[in-house]
């Protein structure tokens, strides 16, 4: 896999962003679960992440209370081309 930096990320879609934000901001999930929810996420449409980057996206995700256009930015940090 490589980092998406150079490529295009897609913008996913707001009603897809919404739903993970959803589920990311569920009381008791820890930093394992998050990050094998954005890991679910990105792998459904095509990309993979590092188990560090995920749990370091979903502790930034939950620190801000991150926004649509927040979450966005951060999985295109993330994402890295299959």
């Amino acid at each position: 896999m490589t980092k998406a930096k150079g490529a295009h990320v897609e913008k996913f879609a707001e009603a897809d962003l919404s739903g993970l934000r959803e589920d990311l901001m569920k009381s008791g999930l820890d930093s394992w679960q998050a990050a094998d929810l954005i890991s679910s996420f990105l792998a459904t449409r095509g990309y993979g992440v590092s188990t560090q980057d995920a749990r370091k996206a979903a502790f930034r995700m939950e620190s801000i209370s991150c926004s649509l256009p927040c979450l966005q930015e951060e999985l295109e940090k993330i994402a890295q081309l299959m």
